[in-house]
C-alpha cells in the first residue's frame, strides 16, 4: 500500500470539499501534524481514520481508495 497515493486522494477530497486540514484534523480528533502526515503520504490512516475521514467528508472509503487497490 503506497502511502502517498492514499494522502493525495484525502487531499483532493478535502480541498473540493471546502475543508482547511486544521478543520478536518478538529472534526476528526487528531492534531494538525498527524493529518499532515496522512495528507504527505508519511503515515498511512487506519480503517478506522480512513471510515471517520470519510463519514466527515461525505464520501465512502471506495472513493478515498487510491484506483490500484480497489
Amino acid at each position: 500500500m503506497e502511502t502517498d497515493k492514499w494522502g493525495r486522494r484525502i487531499r483532493a477530497f478535502r480541498k473540493l470539499k471546502g475543508f482547511t486540514q486544521e478543520r478536518l484534523a478538529e472534526s476528526l480528533g487528531v492534531s494538525v501534524s498527524i493529518f499532515g502526515e496522512i495528507e504527505r503520504g508519511t503515515r498511512l490512516p487506519t480503517d478506522h481514520m480512513l471510515l471517520k475521514i470519510s463519514e466527515v467528508l461525505g464520501v465512502s472509503v471506495e472513493e478515498l481508495t487510491p484506483e490500484d487497490e480497489r
